[in-house]
């Protein structure tokens, strides 16, 4: 009989409400309405879920992009802060060198500590069995 590995939602959601705000404001004058448009689109259609085990990206027109990466595909998260540090955007640069953004991430200094806790998890586990799988000839 199959074992279901346990998987803990530690964030689900959309952007952050600040940025369409923000973004909608910003609107109001004829230079900003392609990024109100862009934040709309995000508001409405883009949905994050990171969980003890992976990263799911769901975007796109109409949400047909979906992205999913487990920990031990990511080598380095990058993020900078935006709205003031109340949200902000984070790109994972994966082993394979691609590069996964997430936009408008609200926590993003919670979610980014907690993505690098499980990666360095994932890598000492990693070496651990490396170690073991050694044997007798180290």
């Amino acid at each position: 009989m199959p074992t279901s590995i346990q998987e803990e939602t530690f964030y689900e959601g959309g952007p952050a409400r600040g940025d369409l705000i923000f973004n909608l404001l910003l609107g109001l004058t004829l230079i900003g309405l392609p990024f109100a448009v862009g934040a709309i689109v995000r508001a409405v259609w883009l949905r994050f879920n990171i969980t003890s085990r992976r990263i799911s990206v769901t975007g796109g027109w109409m949400g047909r992009d979906r992205s999913q990466v487990v920990f031990s595909q990511v080598r380095e998260v990058r993020s900078v802060s935006r709205g003031f540090g109340a949200w902000g955007d984070m790109v994972l640069v994966l082993t394979d060198g691609s590069r996964l953004e997430l936009r408008s991430v609200p926590r993003f200094r919670e979610l980014e500590a907690f993505i690098e806790e499980r990666i360095r998890a994932r890598r000492e586990n990693a070496s651990e069995k490396d170690e073991d799988s050694k044997g007798f000839a180290a």
